[in-house]
């Protein structure tokens, strides 16, 4: 298996938990946070949606330079455009994951803030970053849930609230 279509099917196969979480997260709680330090449950979330689209930044541009394109989030005021949102950046990330894309994975990709340079890694390693995000941030959501006590999903088997259920 080439590696487009690895991180292809771990994409399509992350999505499925990410989109049952997303769906947990209540519009009425997007400002909470579970530390003055944390992101509050609207950005986090946010950013979980947003992260399958770091997949067409990672084969489509060879840097980010937040000193010339500093990050702002899309604005999302429900859980319904959040999940509309997840669903259009899954499929914008999805379509480039495609085989002629395969050519590119060993070129660099740098992250910098003008003359700051934090990262040179190959495109590869970018996408690979991109997949751990979206499931390190919805482990992160998940705990925020779990403080509102609402029942999350299983990630990779039934969490203790489908347990119970059963």
């Amino acid at each position: 298996m080439n590696r487009i279509s690895m991180y292809l099917e771990e994409l399509e196969k992350e999505a499925v938990t990410t989109r049952k979480m997303l769906e947990r997260v209540p519009t009425e709680k997007f400002d909470w946070q579970l530390h003055p330090k944390s992101m509050s449950i609207k950005r986090l979330a946010t950013h979980i949606a947003e992260l399958p689209s770091w997949v067409t930044m990672a084969l489509n541009t060879d840097e980010l330079d937040f000193e010339n394109n500093p990050y702002i989030p899309e604005d999302l005021n429900t859980k319904e455009e959040l999940l509309a949102y997840f669903e259009r950046s899954l499929a914008d990330g999805k379509a480039e994951l495609k085989p002629e894309n395969e050519s590119k994975l060993d070129n660099l990709w740098v992250l910098r803030k003008g003359d700051q340079i934090y990262s040179k890694e190959p495109k590869a390693s970018i996408i690979r970053m991109s997949l751990s995000q979206i499931i390190h941030h919805r482990a992160q959501l998940g705990v925020c849930l779990r403080m509102l006590n609402i029942p999350i999903p299983g990630s990779y088997g039934p969490s203790a609230d489908e347990t119970e259920m059963s």
